[in-house]
């Protein structure tokens, strides 16, 4: 993880008690509910996905740090869970897909609500309006963060205080867990680390009846009542039931959010849903006018909505044209206008014709010789693959003769060295062996045989 600021996100009691959430009038009771709630979906969630339990820390921290900004009524718990999962996973550098994400969120909240579990179309307009959903929200989490996300969990200290303190091993777990049941409260945004660290220490000190030093915590920079404090909301904590979801805000309780307009507000929308209402109404409902002139009032044109209207204005008129076409210059009808009478030729006709083969033909000509340049075309492209093909082959004959030209004259050389070295040792013994007698000849010369006495 990347550290780019110090963490300083911490708020006062004070503060908690004039959350955003109080201010829109949620009790107290429902906010830890909501805040239980959140914390057991992110860690549900995280455990889904096997991710590390940092990643699920981290997501928990933000999660009380937005909620000490943003209300309940205007955030849904759910939507935040999600986003502060995603973005911590990220955090942690244990980063997860938008899709399984939403995948495991849609399927936790089908099995809360014993809803048929359903599979969720990657295609559909369900995952598109979360995937937008979720990406807005995360957008609204660094908005308000500032872009800070460090986070500095309690763990760590647990593990160095109690080498220092010389505690036993067992003791260890049972302060972890402490740790990760103390990110369900509010413990995060109030003490540092190593208060809350200090807290779950003594607190799983007292349940064993583990002995400790006196006023331990001050060496590490923590002061008793902020001990006291901590371990009071933690026992708190577990005479609490297990956090529910509680409907506090406007949006839908589903886990879904309908994408909404950025550039329009409800009223204009609700506005512009009646006028399109209005204008697909029937006929009936247009206002009638009144005349200037004689101020009668008069009736509408059409009393009945337009797909009911039948066209008895329009009719099959061919029958009146074709008497209107036989008819002579009198008025009189023929039933067979041909007859007695031959049919001049039009010369214009004909050229015109003969103007529309040329035409033809000369539309033609550029058509086959341009199919007979693809057949060239085609044919060259041939010669070339036949081309390259021959030189693939060469080439690889080439290589195939230069590494067996190698090959021989390695094993040329070898057979070299070999009848080379064999000399040599035939050269080396034979001078050993004159040595051996020049040795034997001067030994004879320096030390004579005596005669026999």
């Amino acid at each position: 993880m990347i550290y780019t600021a110090l963490d300083t996100f911490y708020v006062s009691e004070e503060q908690l008690l004039n959350s955003p959430s109080r201010n829109d009038g949620i009790p107290d009771r429902t906010e830890a509910a909501l805040r239980r709630f959140g914390c057991d979906l992110v860690q549900e969630s995280g455990i889904l996905m096997r991710l590390p339990q940092a990643v699920m820390a981290t997501g928990q921290v933000l999660f009380h740090r937005f909620y000490c900004k943003k209300s309940f009524a205007r955030f849904n718990v759910k939507r935040v869970a999600a986003s502060c999962v995603w973005l911590a996973a990220k955090l942690e550098e244990s980063p997860r897909k938008i899709h399984q994400v939403l995948q495991v969120f849609n399927r936790m909240e089908q099995r809360r609500g014993n809803a048929p579990l359903e599979f969720l179309e990657l295609s559909s307009q369900k995952y598109e309006e979360l995937k937008t959903d979720l990406i807005r929200t995360e957008r609204h989490l660094l908005k308000e963060m500032g872009f800070i996300c460090h986070v500095e969990h309690p763990h760590k200290f647990i593990i160095s205080y109690l080498k220092v303190l010389g505690a036993p091993a067992e003791l260890m777990q049972v302060a972890w867990n402490l740790a990760n049941d103390s990110l369900r409260t509010t413990l995060c945004v109030r003490f540092r680390s190593e208060v809350v660290a200090c807290g779950v220490v003594y607190a799983a000190a007292r349940k064993f009846q583990v002995p400790l030093p006196d006023r331990w915590w001050e060496v590490f920079d923590a002061k008793w009542n902020e001990v006291e404090v901590v371990c009071k909301v933690l026992a708190e904590l577990y005479k609490q039931p297990k956090g529910h979801y509680i409907e506090v805000g406007r949006d839908s309780k589903s886990f879904v959010l309908m994408s909404k307009a950025w550039d329009a507000s409800t009223e204009e929308q609700e506005r512009l849903i009646k006028t399109m209402v209005n204008g697909a109404a029937s006929v009936e409902q247009v206002p009638t006018t009144t005349s200037s002139d004689a101020g009668i009032q008069k009736d509408p044109a059409l009393k009945a909505p337009v797909d009911k209207s039948e066209p008895t204005a329009v009719k099959n008129r061919s029958h009146d044209f074709e008497e209107v076409r036989n008819s002579n210059a009198n008025g009189e009808l023929r039933d067979d206008p041909g007859v007695g009478k031959e049919k001049p030729v039009n010369h214009r006709e004909d050229e015109a014709g003969d103007k529309i083969r040329d035409k033809d033909r000369d539309r033609q000509r550029p058509r086959e010789s341009r199919d007979s340049g693809r057949g060239y075309d085609a044919e060259r492209e041939r010669a070339r693959g036949r081309d390259r093909d021959r030189e693939r082959r060469d080439r690889d004959r080439e290589r195939e003769e230069r590494e067996n030209t190698k090959e021989r004259d390695y094993r040329r050389k070898e057979r070299g060295r070999d009848v080379g070295d064999t000399e040599k040792i035939r050269q080396s013994a034979i001078s050993r062996e004159r040595e051996f007698r020049l040795v034997r000849e001067q030994d004879r010369y320096q030390h004579p045989r005596r005669p026999n006495v």
